[in-house]
């Protein structure tokens, strides 16, 4: 059967409307507009992977001359349901895919996965080749035609979006990101924020959360980045126990531990005391606020500015009197 081609409707102006890709909302340029501007090339490429695929050109590789992608688009899956399913498919019938391939660009000999990671893992497992369809693919090929056959799947969790993103960022510009997830800049702006505030550690210990939005990875994303909360995720993710629930589950825990988790208490002043002072003929009267490192005087009849003036032109002649009688004390 033939493979979709993930280039065709990018590159035909006469397509229906209702068939063509939808507008991922950027401009073109730089590494994009490069890219746009060899579309044809690419179309023509998909048109001969679709010719392999009619059984011309499909070859078998030997699975211990493949590496995986550069990216990657999938976190530890604790549900290998599918695994088992696609595997008792394949011994009993055959493959009936081929994966897609590239030669790798720093090992001619050698493959690396463009899409059909799961296959070649149950070709693996089987001790047998792989069909596949091999391309000579640039990087930015590769990511595009890797993330817009994800893109078509349904499978995909919100985090392993946003850290599919972040990889393709941290190599690229956001217009490769955009065309690779077939996002807008404000979807994939939530994704890279989430995926560079939760530390990687923490991404994989959870794994795919496969039933958790943006929204729930958001408020995360916010929570560990205080100190307090991160502490108590990583000494959580580290536990045994943690790694025995399902991903889902193991979300819930991480979260449920930061909002459990105690804020330290901000430090205060020490405590303030507070006297009255009076004078023998009860003519002036203050309030002394002692917060041991700084005391107030606070006068309040009628001649107290006239003795706050006093006491401030004779400070020096005090603090003498106060340093005297203190080293009196001390001998």
């Amino acid at each position: 059967m033939a493979r979709r081609n993930v280039f065709q409707n990018i590159t035909r102006a006469d397509a229906p409307a209702n068939e063509r890709t939808p507008a991922v909302g950027y401009t073109a340029r730089g590494a994009t507009r490069s890219l746009m501007n060899s579309l044809g090339e690419l179309a023509e490429k998909a048109a001969r992977a679709d010719e392999l695929l009619e059984g011309e050109l499909i070859v078998e590789v030997d699975t211990g001359l493949i590496d995986d992608s550069f990216v990657a688009d999938r976190l530890p899956d604790d549900e290998d349901a599918k695994d088992k399913e696609l595997l008792d498919a394949v011994q009993a019938q055959g493959q009936k895919s081929p994966v897609r391939l590239r030669v790798h660009p720093n090992d001619p000999a050698r493959y690396q996965i463009v899409f059909g990671h799961r296959r070649v893992r149950i070709a693996r497992a089987l001790a047998r080749p792989v069909k596949a369809v091999i391309e000579a693919l640039s990087d930015i090929e590769h990511v595009i035609a890797q993330g817009q056959e994800n893109s078509a799947r349904e499978d995909l969790s919100f985090i392993e979006r946003a850290m599919f993103a972040k990889q393709i960022m941290d190599r690229f510009d956001r217009e490769i990101v955009q065309a690779a997830l077939s996002a807008d800049a404000p979807m994939v702006t939530r994704m890279l924020s989430v995926a560079t505030r939760v530390p990687a550690n923490v991404i994989q210990g959870i794994g795919r959360a496969k039933g958790v939005g943006r929204d729930r990875w958001q408020e995360f994303a916010q929570l560990i980045e205080q100190p307090v909360n991160r502490a108590a995720v990583d000494e959580l993710v580290a536990t045994s126990a943690f790694a025995q629930v399902p991903s889902d589950a193991r979300f819930e825990q991480a979260l449920d531990v930061m909002k459990q988790t105690k804020r330290p208490q901000r430090s205060t002043s020490q405590k303030r005391t507070k006297t009255k002072w009076q004078s023998g003929d009860k003519t002036i009267a203050a309030d002394v606020v002692d917060s041991n490192r700084s005391v107030e005087l606070k006068f309040k009849t009628k001649d107290s500015g006239a003795f706050g003036r006093y006491l401030a032109a004779n400070l020096d002649e005090l603090y003498n009197q106060f340093l005297t009688q203190r080293n009196g004390d001390e001998k």
